[in-house]
């Protein structure tokens, strides 16, 4: 489904894609489909169509934003797919032992794509090798709980 649309700001930071109700209707899978993004037929993220209100937003992280080279009141255009591949995260394997040694592995797998990721992106973001040890340590106590 392609629409066009303005990159709404909800909050400070936040910004979102508005979508219309009839293209949710058309993508046939329900209010909070899985779907593929595609912004001025260039920049493909995927994400899933959430709903603040009684509005239908894909969210756009900063990141996004960056990378598709667009801001809050651009006008875009968009192109929604509902996104049927699995949604799987890559586990480092420091933090893959960790799970494992720990017998946390299974806790880890039980959790939502969006709490796998949040658990496995702040040890990908560390620099330094005692910051990735202590987020790795803290991503088991977590799991432990």
């Amino acid at each position: 489904m392609r629409f066009t649309t303005t990159v709404l700001q909800a909050r400070k930071t936040a910004t979102g894609l508005p979508v219309p109700p009839e293209v949710i209707e058309a993508l046939g899978a329900g209010k909070r489909p899985a779907v593929v993004v595609t912004l001025d037929g260039g920049y493909t993220y995927r994400s899933t169509v959430g709903v603040m209100g009684a509005q239908s937003l894909v969210p756009l992280s900063a990141a996004h934003r960056e990378a598709a080279r667009v801001q809050a009141g651009d006008t875009v255009e968009v192109t929604l797919e509902v996104d049927t591949t699995p949604r799987t995260v890559a586990v480092p394997d420091d933090l893959a032992a960790a799970l494992d040694a720990a017998g946390v592995r299974a806790a880890f797998e039980t959790l939502s794509n969006s709490r796998q990721r949040a658990v496995v992106d702040p040890v990908l973001a560390a620099k330094a090798p005692e910051t990735r040890a202590r987020r790795v340590a803290k991503a088991v106590e977590s799991l432990r709980a």
